[in-house]
């Protein structure tokens, strides 16, 4: 939406504001799952480096 003046040609193009969303914390069983995915990551990351050890 753009508005104009008499004025000089000022222009007021501002973006609409928009709502707010307050995020909720996770549930125990989210929380969970995050700490299992956590622990597969870590797994991961350490075998990679001992292979690329091993490989070297």
């Amino acid at each position: 939406m753009y508005t104009t003046t008499n004025e000089n040609g000022i222009l007021n193009n501002y973006a609409p504001e928009t709502k707010f969303y307050y995020a909720e914390s996770p549930s125990k069983e989210q929380q969970s799952k995050y700490a299992f995915q956590g622990a597969v990551a870590v797994l991961f990351i350490i075998s990679i480096v001992f292979i690329a050890l091993g490989v070297s």
